[in-house]
């Protein structure tokens, strides 16, 4: 996820967990505060019960490329926070992770149908071509 979509002080967090509207579901907690600018920003947190920081880090890394995915689908000017609330957030299938995510939110109102062309772009993974590939026509046709 790039920079610009990310909450990075601690006051930052703070201000969404204090001033916004929570919405739960059994793996994710999600809090969400009008922001201050026109761009939707995230950020993500692990508490210490899902034990040493590899595993925090995994978590936060599978919840943060589920919402990375979801962006374009998502209404701008919001800051949220999910917060990671089961360890079984390792181990269930990233489909599964998505579709939470995206639940909550719609639930929270956020979940727009026709997605923002700049969101689209920045979410878009680069497409990677080996040398070769994809130039010229295709020799087994």
């Amino acid at each position: 996820m790039k920079r610009v979509y990310r909450l990075r002080r601690p006051d930052q967090f703070r201000r969404v967990r204090r001033e916004g509207r929570s919405y739960t579901s059994p793996h994710l907690m999600l809090n969400v505060a009008a922001g201050r600018r026109q761009r939707i920003r995230c950020g993500f947190v692990v508490g210490k019960q899902f034990g040493a920081a590899v595993r925090r880090n995994r978590a936060r890394r599978r919840v943060r490329e589920a919402v990375r995915l979801a962006l374009p689908s998502i209404v701008s000017g919001y800051d949220l926070v999910f917060v990671i609330r089961g360890v079984a957030v390792l181990s269930m299938p990233f489909s599964m992770l998505q579709r939470e995510v995206e639940q909550l939110l719609r639930r929270a109102r956020l979940w727009s149908e026709a997605p923002d062309a700049e969101a689209l772009a920045d979410a878009r993974a680069p497409e990677h071509v080996t040398p070769g590939e994809g130039v010229g026509p295709d020799p087994a046709s």
